[in-house]
């Protein structure tokens, strides 16, 4: 068994290669997956599993310490991968899970948008400045090269311009925004990753034909858009019985009677088949990323197979 470095994960990954790997391993059949959590969100620790029967087994252990950002030094996520084979239970690897995150994250997002946003969309909007919000540049412009402006808005402005900045260094033509409803209306693509409790995006600000993309909420008390969001948009989700646990952007608005859960139309297995997508250019589109063992599983997987050829 070896241990797999972030330097080596990024050396065999781009979003491309990475959201069609994904759009792949979708075209399977979903994965059994199993959570488990102790702590609150000041101090959380927790697990997730995941099985590809006769292929790989995989648990992701995580820790989530917001307060980590004052300080500068660590990521407020943290976390390992063990790779197991599925054929005969060995294990495989020990994965950098902090990487993997960043990397399945993002083109769990890029691969929504591949069947969610328009083609001709080209200003993104990002809201958040941690450390998703350049990885979720790149993923949805692998996805859309369309993509060439940039608006970046955080309730604290100078990160905002810490990431326009290092965007532009990457030849992205990105600036910080102060306003953020006035973005919004701009935006053709709008990609949020924050731990708000209270929504950032206002179901009134999206134009039509808008892509909103939901990352950071991922309990139910966390919230990034409002019910009027909920309302306008067709729904789509990551994996519906992640959705459906425990994240605020679905149970909410559902509790609130805004939508029911038949308003969720299909997943990204529903979506890579073909059996849902942006049926015009003007309808309102929402993607919830909920995350899950299964994706941890399908990187951490195709890194292994790249790192072994």
């Amino acid at each position: 068994m070896r241990f797999v470095t972030a330097d080596e994960i990024r050396s065999v990954l781009s979003f491309p290669v990475l959201v069609d790997a994904l759009e792949s391993a979708h075209r399977r059949a979903p994965m059994p997956v199993q959570d488990g959590f102790l702590g609150d969100e000041s101090a959380l620790y927790f697990v997730r599993h995941a099985a590809d029967p006769g292929r790989h087994f995989a648990s992701k252990l995580i820790t989530s310490f917001p307060r980590n950002l004052a300080a500068g030094a660590l990521p407020a996520v943290q976390a390992v991968v063990v790779l197991f084979d599925g054929s005969d239970g060995r294990p495989l690897a020990t994965l950098d899970g902090t990487e993997i995150t960043y990397w399945r994250t993002a083109a769990d997002s890029a691969l929504g948008a591949r069947h969610l946003a328009r083609h001709d969309a080209s200003t993104l909007l990002v809201v958040g400045a941690g450390e998703m919000s350049t990885r979720l540049v790149q993923a949805h412009r692998a996805v859309r090269p369309s993509l060439r402006r940039v608006l970046v808005w955080n309730r604290t402005a100078a990160r905002a311009h810490k990431v326009a900045a290092t965007l532009a260094d990457e030849d992205v033509a990105a600036e910080a925004v102060d306003d953020l409803p006035a973005a919004v209306r701009a935006a053709d693509v709008v990609t949020t990753c924050t731990r708000s409790h209270e929504p950032l995006v206002h179901g009134v600000d999206l134009a039509p034909g808008t892509h909103l993309d939901l990352v950071g909420g991922y309990t139910p008390n966390t919230r990034e858009a409002d019910d009027d969001a909920a309302r306008r948009a067709r729904i789509f989700v990551d994996r519906r019985e992640s959705a459906f646990h425990g994240v605020g952007d679905i149970l909410q608005p559902i509790a609130n009677g805004a939508i029911t859960e038949a308003d969720v139309l299909g997943d990204l297995h529903d979506l890579v088949a073909g059996r849902h997508g942006r049926r015009a250019p003007e309808e309102i589109t929402l993607f919830k990323n909920a995350g899950g063992g299964h994706l941890d599983l399908m990187t951490a997987a195709f890194v292994h197979e790249r790192l072994c050829r």
